[in-house]
């Protein structure tokens, strides 16, 4: 369920509502709406979803069902980061359709440099789920991440201007 919200249904109506936003207030935007929102997608899933659904699955009765049904423990680590690649691709596909935003001018440049950035990001939200067991902690820890990665990267305003030391 947190998954499902945080890593699809969040992002998704995110990327709906802002993406109009964007792009009547800012036609422009449409040449960054794709790389924007997918910013946005990756850190929500991965900060916010991804820790708490690893407590739950490590913490709680659902490790005992894996181990009493033969299922390996790194698949849930395994399916709940896979939710990240696949909201990209439907933000990719559909922008163009919804939106009439502009491919990325390199895909080849854009899905290795988005590969990167999702497989830090799910790195990064991993450690998090992995070594705080408390879930409550978790989702502080993981908030404290989620913000300035969101207000820092630059898909809200442009990264020019904040001051020279959020700059860097």
């Amino acid at each position: 369920k947190t998954i499902l919200i945080t890593c699809y249904i969040v992002p998704l109506l995110f990327f709906a509502i802002m993406g109009e936003i964007f792009t009547s207030v800012m036609p422009e935007s449409k040449y960054t709406l794709i790389q924007s929102m997918t910013v946005f997608g990756v850190t929500m899933g991965s900060f916010i979803g991804l820790p708490p659904s690893l407590v739950e699955i490590y913490s709680s009765d659902i490790n005992k069902v894996y181990k009493a049904n033969g299922v390996p423990l790194y698949l849930g680590l395994v399916l709940t980061n896979i939710s990240a690649y696949i909201m990209s691709i439907l933000l990719y596909i559909t922008a163009p359709f919804f939106f009439h935003a502009e491919i990325p001018e390199h895909p080849g440049i854009y899905f290795a440099s988005l590969t990167i950035f999702i497989a830090v990001s799910l790195c990064i939200a991993s450690i998090i789920g992995l070594a705080i067991k408390d879930q409550a902690k978790t989702s502080m820890i993981s908030i404290i991440v989620f913000l300035p990665s969101v207000m820092l990267s630059g898909i809200m305003f442009p990264i020019e201007l904040l001051p020279k030391a959020f700059e860097r």
